[in-house]
Protein backbone atom coordinates (compact mmCIF):
# COMPACT_ATOMS: atom_id res chain seq x y z
CA UNK A 1 0.00 0.00 0.00
CA UNK A 2 1.52 3.44 -1.11
CA UNK A 3 1.18 5.98 1.66
CA UNK A 4 0.52 9.62 0.90
CA UNK A 5 3.17 11.55 -0.60
CA UNK A 6 3.84 15.48 -0.32
CA UNK A 7 6.99 15.03 -3.19
CA UNK A 8 6.87 17.34 -6.10
CA UNK A 9 10.04 16.05 -7.90
CA UNK A 10 8.51 12.78 -9.23
CA UNK A 11 9.82 11.24 -12.43
CA UNK A 12 7.97 8.95 -13.80
CA UNK A 13 9.15 5.37 -14.34
CA UNK A 14 11.36 6.03 -11.16
CA UNK A 15 11.17 2.60 -8.93
CA UNK A 16 11.70 2.67 -5.19
CA UNK A 17 12.48 -0.84 -5.22
CA UNK A 18 14.37 -3.37 -5.72
CA UNK A 19 16.76 -1.64 -2.57
CA UNK A 20 19.90 -2.82 -4.90
CA UNK A 21 19.37 -3.63 -8.40
CA UNK A 22 21.97 -4.88 -11.19
CA UNK A 23 20.58 -3.93 -15.07
CA UNK A 24 23.17 -4.00 -17.71
CA UNK A 25 26.03 -3.89 -16.04
CA UNK A 26 25.03 -0.76 -14.15
CA UNK A 27 24.18 -1.05 -10.53
CA UNK A 28 21.03 0.93 -9.14
CA UNK A 29 21.39 1.74 -5.64
CA UNK A 30 17.85 3.29 -3.71
CA UNK A 31 19.15 1.85 -0.08
CA UNK A 32 20.40 4.62 2.21
CA UNK A 33 22.92 2.63 3.59
CA UNK A 34 24.37 1.28 0.65
CA UNK A 35 24.42 4.80 -0.72
CA UNK A 36 26.39 5.76 2.14
CA UNK A 37 29.05 2.53 1.99
CA UNK A 38 29.71 3.27 -1.65
CA UNK A 39 30.34 7.23 -1.33
CA UNK A 40 32.31 6.03 1.80
CA UNK A 41 33.94 3.47 0.34
CA UNK A 42 37.66 5.19 0.87
CA UNK A 43 39.53 5.30 -2.61
CA UNK A 44 37.19 2.68 -4.00
CA UNK A 45 35.31 4.41 -6.40
CA UNK A 46 35.47 7.46 -9.15
CA UNK A 47 33.58 10.38 -9.97
CA UNK A 48 31.29 9.68 -12.49
CA UNK A 49 28.86 11.94 -12.04
CA UNK A 50 28.35 15.25 -14.33
CA UNK A 51 30.06 14.18 -17.70
CA UNK A 52 33.37 13.86 -15.13
CA UNK A 53 34.48 10.37 -17.31
CA UNK A 54 34.40 12.14 -20.81
CA UNK A 55 36.29 15.40 -19.03
CA UNK A 56 38.90 14.08 -17.18
CA UNK A 57 42.45 13.83 -18.72
CA UNK A 58 41.71 16.27 -21.45
CA UNK A 59 42.15 19.28 -18.68
CA UNK A 60 45.56 20.71 -17.30
CA UNK A 61 43.76 21.39 -13.73
CA UNK A 62 41.49 18.68 -13.15
CA UNK A 63 38.40 20.39 -11.24
CA UNK A 64 38.09 19.83 -7.46
CA UNK A 65 34.54 18.14 -8.48
CA UNK A 66 36.63 15.46 -10.58
CA UNK A 67 39.39 15.18 -8.34
CA UNK A 68 39.83 11.30 -6.28
CA UNK A 69 42.16 10.17 -3.80
CA UNK A 70 44.86 11.94 -1.75
CA UNK A 71 44.37 15.20 -4.56
CA UNK A 72 41.16 15.29 -3.85
CA UNK A 73 41.29 15.78 -0.24
CA UNK A 74 44.56 18.11 0.06
CA UNK A 75 42.06 20.44 -2.33
CA UNK A 76 38.89 20.09 -0.05
CA UNK A 77 40.77 20.50 3.06
CA UNK A 78 42.48 24.06 1.58
CA UNK A 79 38.88 25.21 0.44
CA UNK A 80 36.99 24.22 3.41
CA UNK A 81 37.81 27.62 5.34
CA UNK A 82 35.48 29.47 2.55
CA UNK A 83 32.39 27.39 3.25
CA UNK A 84 32.72 26.88 7.20
CA UNK A 85 29.67 27.61 9.13
CA UNK A 86 31.45 30.24 11.11
CA UNK A 87 32.66 31.65 8.09
CA UNK A 88 29.33 31.83 6.52
CA UNK A 89 27.97 33.66 9.45
CA UNK A 90 30.45 36.25 9.91
CA UNK A 91 31.55 37.17 6.68
CA UNK A 92 28.64 36.15 4.50
CA UNK A 93 25.51 37.01 7.00
CA UNK A 94 25.12 40.66 6.76
CA UNK A 95 25.75 40.50 2.88
CA UNK A 96 22.83 37.77 2.43
CA UNK A 97 20.37 39.76 4.27
CA UNK A 98 21.18 42.95 2.34
CA UNK A 99 20.45 41.10 -1.01
CA UNK A 100 17.84 39.52 0.36
CA UNK A 101 15.66 42.53 1.37
CA UNK A 102 16.68 44.92 -1.74
CA UNK A 103 15.56 41.79 -4.40
CA UNK A 104 12.42 41.41 -2.31
CA UNK A 105 11.54 45.30 -1.89
CA UNK A 106 11.78 45.61 -5.90
CA UNK A 107 9.45 42.13 -5.54
CA UNK A 108 6.95 44.30 -3.66
CA UNK A 109 7.62 47.37 -6.31
CA UNK A 110 6.10 45.00 -9.41
CA UNK A 111 2.53 43.70 -9.88
CA UNK A 112 4.05 40.16 -10.24
CA UNK A 113 7.34 38.61 -10.26
CA UNK A 114 9.03 35.55 -11.75
CA UNK A 115 10.31 33.71 -8.40
CA UNK A 116 12.77 31.86 -10.18
CA UNK A 117 14.53 34.63 -11.77
CA UNK A 118 15.27 36.62 -8.45
CA UNK A 119 16.01 33.18 -6.92
CA UNK A 120 18.72 32.43 -9.10
CA UNK A 121 19.75 36.30 -8.73
CA UNK A 122 20.23 35.68 -5.26
CA UNK A 123 21.74 32.39 -5.25
CA UNK A 124 24.14 34.19 -8.17
CA UNK A 125 25.15 37.00 -5.37
CA UNK A 126 25.64 34.83 -2.55
CA UNK A 127 27.76 32.35 -4.56
CA UNK A 128 30.20 34.96 -6.30
CA UNK A 129 31.25 36.64 -3.26
CA UNK A 130 32.39 32.87 -2.04
CA UNK A 131 33.85 32.42 -5.23
CA UNK A 132 35.29 35.61 -6.32
CA UNK A 133 33.19 36.45 -9.19
CA UNK A 134 32.47 39.72 -8.44
CA UNK A 135 33.76 42.24 -11.25
CA UNK A 136 31.14 42.19 -13.54
CA UNK A 137 27.56 42.48 -14.50
CA UNK A 138 25.44 39.87 -12.08
CA UNK A 139 21.87 39.97 -14.25
CA UNK A 140 23.84 39.23 -16.96
CA UNK A 141 26.66 36.61 -15.30
CA UNK A 142 23.31 34.16 -14.18
CA UNK A 143 21.84 34.57 -17.97
CA UNK A 144 25.19 33.15 -19.31
CA UNK A 145 25.09 30.37 -16.56
CA UNK A 146 21.71 29.58 -16.96
CA UNK A 147 22.86 29.32 -20.85
CA UNK A 148 25.24 26.83 -19.90
CA UNK A 149 23.29 24.85 -18.03
CA UNK A 150 20.80 24.13 -20.98
CA UNK A 151 21.98 20.85 -21.89
CA UNK A 152 20.60 18.21 -24.67
CA UNK A 153 19.36 15.22 -22.93
CA UNK A 154 22.28 12.98 -21.74
CA UNK A 155 22.28 9.31 -20.20
CA UNK A 156 25.64 8.41 -18.19
CA UNK A 157 24.57 4.60 -18.03
CA UNK A 158 24.20 4.28 -22.33
CA UNK A 159 27.61 4.26 -24.65
CA UNK A 160 27.92 8.40 -25.81
CA UNK A 161 25.90 8.92 -22.82
CA UNK A 162 23.15 8.48 -25.24
CA UNK A 163 23.58 10.74 -28.07
CA UNK A 164 23.33 11.01 -31.53
CA UNK A 165 26.19 12.82 -33.25
CA UNK A 166 23.99 15.52 -33.84
CA UNK A 167 23.29 15.93 -30.23
CA UNK A 168 26.79 15.80 -29.40
CA UNK A 169 27.81 18.67 -31.68
CA UNK A 170 24.19 20.70 -30.16
CA UNK A 171 25.90 20.23 -26.66
CA UNK A 172 29.49 21.01 -27.40
CA UNK A 173 27.84 24.54 -29.17
CA UNK A 174 25.57 24.72 -26.54
CA UNK A 175 28.24 24.51 -23.59
CA UNK A 176 31.07 25.85 -25.20
CA UNK A 177 29.87 29.53 -26.84
CA UNK A 178 28.23 30.24 -23.34
CA UNK A 179 31.23 29.60 -21.22
CA UNK A 180 33.84 31.42 -23.29
CA UNK A 181 31.16 34.72 -22.68
CA UNK A 182 31.05 33.51 -19.06
CA UNK A 183 35.20 33.07 -19.50
CA UNK A 184 35.44 36.68 -21.11
CA UNK A 185 32.85 38.69 -19.14
CA UNK A 186 33.01 37.35 -15.58
CA UNK A 187 35.99 35.04 -15.09
CA UNK A 188 38.72 36.74 -16.83
CA UNK A 189 37.98 40.23 -15.04
CA UNK A 190 37.25 38.67 -11.75
CA UNK A 191 41.38 36.78 -12.39
CA UNK A 192 43.14 40.42 -13.33
CA UNK A 193 41.37 41.88 -10.47
CA UNK A 194 42.91 39.38 -7.90
CA UNK A 195 46.26 39.15 -9.88
CA UNK A 196 46.48 42.98 -8.50
CA UNK A 197 44.56 42.87 -5.66
CA UNK A 198 44.23 39.02 -3.66
CA UNK A 199 41.56 38.28 -1.63
CA UNK A 200 40.12 35.87 1.05
CA UNK A 201 37.78 33.51 -2.03
CA UNK A 202 38.23 30.50 -4.19
CA UNK A 203 39.64 32.39 -7.46
CA UNK A 204 42.23 34.05 -5.39
CA UNK A 205 42.90 30.56 -4.00
CA UNK A 206 43.03 28.74 -7.21
CA UNK A 207 45.92 31.45 -8.26
CA UNK A 208 48.08 30.76 -5.00
CA UNK A 209 48.03 27.43 -6.30
CA UNK A 210 48.78 27.56 -9.87
CA UNK A 211 45.97 27.18 -11.66
CA UNK A 212 45.74 28.66 -15.14
CA UNK A 213 43.07 30.32 -16.52
CA UNK A 214 41.38 27.57 -18.15
CA UNK A 215 41.59 25.67 -14.89
CA UNK A 216 40.25 28.31 -12.72
CA UNK A 217 37.16 28.98 -15.37
CA UNK A 218 36.01 25.38 -14.99
CA UNK A 219 36.15 25.37 -11.24
CA UNK A 220 33.99 28.75 -11.66
CA UNK A 221 31.43 26.67 -13.21
CA UNK A 222 31.68 24.00 -11.10
CA UNK A 223 31.11 26.09 -8.13
CA UNK A 224 28.31 27.32 -10.51
CA UNK A 225 26.99 24.43 -10.56
CA UNK A 226 27.19 23.74 -6.85
CA UNK A 227 26.39 26.89 -5.74
CA UNK A 228 24.04 28.81 -8.04
CA UNK A 229 22.27 26.82 -10.14
CA UNK A 230 21.14 24.25 -7.25
CA UNK A 231 20.44 26.67 -4.47
CA UNK A 232 18.15 28.53 -6.42
CA UNK A 233 15.95 25.03 -7.24
CA UNK A 234 15.62 24.43 -3.63
CA UNK A 235 14.67 28.39 -2.50
CA UNK A 236 12.00 27.97 -5.29
CA UNK A 237 11.01 24.41 -4.16
CA UNK A 238 10.50 25.31 -0.93
CA UNK A 239 8.63 28.56 -1.22
CA UNK A 240 6.42 26.26 -3.22
CA UNK A 241 5.76 24.42 -0.57
CA UNK A 242 5.37 26.91 2.32
CA UNK A 243 2.75 28.17 -0.08
CA UNK A 244 0.64 25.06 -0.23
CA UNK A 245 1.10 24.20 3.50
CA UNK A 246 -0.25 27.27 5.54
CA UNK A 247 0.68 25.61 8.55
CA UNK A 248 4.16 24.67 7.52
CA UNK A 249 4.59 28.29 6.64
CA UNK A 250 3.58 29.53 9.87
CA UNK A 251 5.61 26.79 11.98
CA UNK A 252 8.75 28.07 10.41
CA UNK A 253 8.26 31.57 10.62
CA UNK A 254 7.87 31.73 14.18
CA UNK A 255 10.90 28.68 14.34
CA UNK A 256 14.44 30.12 15.84
CA UNK A 257 17.27 29.43 13.69
CA UNK A 258 17.88 25.77 14.36
CA UNK A 259 14.69 24.47 13.69
CA UNK A 260 14.02 26.38 10.60
CA UNK A 261 17.55 24.61 9.71
CA UNK A 262 16.05 21.16 10.63
CA UNK A 263 12.86 21.99 8.60
CA UNK A 264 14.67 23.23 5.20
CA UNK A 265 16.36 19.68 5.78
CA UNK A 266 13.17 18.28 6.23
CA UNK A 267 12.07 19.56 2.54
CA UNK A 268 15.57 19.03 0.74
CA UNK A 269 14.98 15.24 1.97
CA UNK A 270 12.01 15.45 -0.09
CA UNK A 271 13.30 17.12 -2.64
CA UNK A 272 17.01 16.89 -3.59
CA UNK A 273 17.96 18.78 -6.21
CA UNK A 274 20.29 16.74 -7.43
CA UNK A 275 18.86 13.42 -8.46
CA UNK A 276 21.14 10.99 -9.07
CA UNK A 277 24.71 10.86 -7.87
CA UNK A 278 27.42 8.31 -9.88
CA UNK A 279 30.59 6.49 -9.22
CA UNK A 280 32.48 3.87 -10.83
CA UNK A 281 33.73 1.33 -8.91
CA UNK A 282 37.87 0.65 -9.08
CA UNK A 283 37.89 -2.80 -6.94
CA UNK A 284 35.31 -4.98 -6.63
CA UNK A 285 33.30 -3.54 -3.37
CA UNK A 286 31.03 -5.52 -1.23
CA UNK A 287 28.06 -3.88 0.56
CA UNK A 288 25.43 -4.46 3.08
CA UNK A 289 21.88 -4.22 3.11
CA UNK A 290 20.62 -5.52 6.06
CA UNK A 291 20.83 -8.92 5.55
CA UNK A 292 22.03 -9.06 2.27
CA UNK A 293 25.45 -8.66 1.03
CA UNK A 294 25.91 -7.30 -2.72
CA UNK A 295 29.90 -6.95 -4.04
CA UNK A 296 29.54 -4.54 -7.07
CA UNK A 297 32.05 -5.39 -9.58
CA UNK A 298 35.29 -3.67 -10.74
CA UNK A 299 34.49 -0.92 -13.93
CA UNK A 300 30.75 -1.39 -12.53
CA UNK A 301 29.02 2.01 -12.72
CA UNK A 302 26.91 2.83 -9.96
CA UNK A 303 23.43 4.92 -9.69
CA UNK A 304 22.91 6.16 -6.73
CA UNK A 305 19.49 7.42 -6.73
CA UNK A 306 18.69 10.24 -4.22
CA UNK A 307 15.45 10.51 -4.34
CA UNK A 308 14.78 6.83 -3.30
CA UNK A 309 17.53 6.60 -0.43
CA UNK A 310 15.96 10.05 0.84
CA UNK A 311 12.53 8.08 0.94
CA UNK A 312 14.37 5.03 2.46
CA UNK A 313 11.96 3.78 5.63
CA UNK A 314 14.61 1.76 7.21
CA UNK A 315 16.36 5.47 7.39
CA UNK A 316 13.36 8.16 7.87
CA UNK A 317 10.58 6.26 9.15
CA UNK A 318 7.09 6.22 8.12
CA UNK A 319 5.22 8.01 5.26
CA UNK A 320 8.98 8.50 3.78
CA UNK A 321 7.23 10.81 1.60
CA UNK A 322 5.52 13.12 3.63
CA UNK A 323 7.08 16.43 5.39
CA UNK A 324 7.82 15.76 8.58
CA UNK A 325 9.98 17.89 10.06
CA UNK A 326 11.69 16.47 13.40
CA UNK A 327 12.09 12.63 12.25
CA UNK A 328 13.74 10.79 14.81
CA UNK A 329 16.26 9.86 12.42
CA UNK A 330 19.40 7.01 13.50
CA UNK A 331 22.74 8.52 14.86
CA UNK A 332 25.06 10.09 12.14
CA UNK A 333 21.99 10.97 9.92
CA UNK A 334 21.02 14.61 9.40
CA UNK A 335 17.83 16.00 8.16
CA UNK A 336 18.68 15.93 4.49
CA UNK A 337 20.26 12.78 4.36
CA UNK A 338 21.63 11.94 1.30
CA UNK A 339 20.96 15.17 -0.72
CA UNK A 340 24.50 16.92 -0.26
CA UNK A 341 25.84 13.31 -1.00
CA UNK A 342 28.53 11.61 1.39
CA UNK A 343 31.84 10.77 1.90
CA UNK A 344 34.82 12.43 0.62
CA UNK A 345 32.67 13.89 -2.20
CA UNK A 346 29.70 15.26 0.25
CA UNK A 347 28.89 19.06 -1.03
CA UNK A 348 31.27 21.74 0.92
CA UNK A 349 29.19 24.11 0.66
CA UNK A 350 25.75 22.24 2.32
CA UNK A 351 26.14 25.22 5.86
CA UNK A 352 25.91 28.16 3.13
CA UNK A 353 23.16 26.56 0.49
CA UNK A 354 21.18 26.45 4.07
CA UNK A 355 21.31 29.69 5.51
CA UNK A 356 21.48 31.38 2.69
CA UNK A 357 18.34 29.36 1.75
CA UNK A 358 16.60 30.53 5.57
CA UNK A 359 17.60 34.18 5.00
CA UNK A 360 15.85 34.89 1.63
CA UNK A 361 12.87 32.46 2.96
CA UNK A 362 12.37 34.06 6.13
CA UNK A 363 12.17 37.68 4.60
CA UNK A 364 10.41 36.36 1.79
CA UNK A 365 7.70 34.24 3.47
CA UNK A 366 7.05 37.49 6.33
CA UNK A 367 5.10 39.32 3.06
CA UNK A 368 1.69 38.34 1.76
CA UNK A 369 2.04 36.57 -1.30
CA UNK A 370 -0.01 35.30 -3.46
CA UNK A 371 0.68 32.49 -6.06
CA UNK A 372 -0.39 33.85 -9.40
CA UNK A 373 1.04 31.17 -11.84
CA UNK A 374 2.13 27.56 -10.46
CA UNK A 375 5.65 26.62 -11.93
CA UNK A 376 6.22 24.06 -14.41
CA UNK A 377 8.46 20.89 -13.46
CA UNK A 378 11.31 20.11 -15.57
CA UNK A 379 14.61 18.53 -15.72
CA UNK A 380 18.43 19.68 -15.79
CA UNK A 381 20.32 16.43 -17.11
CA UNK A 382 24.18 18.08 -16.34
CA UNK A 383 22.62 17.79 -12.27
CA UNK A 384 20.45 15.10 -13.01
CA UNK A 385 17.88 17.75 -10.95
CA UNK A 386 14.74 19.34 -11.09
CA UNK A 387 14.25 22.65 -12.51
CA UNK A 388 11.12 25.06 -11.84
CA UNK A 389 10.16 27.23 -14.06
CA UNK A 390 7.39 30.24 -14.97
CA UNK A 391 6.99 30.36 -10.89
CA UNK A 392 5.27 33.92 -10.62
CA UNK A 393 4.04 35.67 -7.20
CA UNK A 394 2.69 38.67 -6.01
CA UNK A 395 4.62 39.93 -3.34
CA UNK A 396 2.09 42.66 -1.32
Amino acid sequence: MTSASDRISTRPHEQRTPRVEERDGVWLIRSAEVARQVLRARDATTQAGFTAESLTGRMKDTPILFMDGEPHRQQRAKVARYFAPKTVATRYHAFMEARADALIASMADQPTSRLDRVTLRYSVEVASQVIGLTNSDMDKMAGRLEKFFDQPPFDLTRPGVGRSRFQAIRAAIAGNLPMLAFYLADVRPAIVARRKDPQEDVITHLLGEGYADSGILIECVTYGAAGMVTTREFISMATLHFLRTPPLRDRYLTAGEPERLAILGEILRLEPVVGHLFRRAQADLTVTDGDQTHTIPQGALIDLGTRQTNADERIVGAEPERICPGRDLPKGWSEEVMSFGDGPHKCPGNALALRESDVFLTRLLGHDLELVTEPHLEWDELIAGYALRGFEIAVR
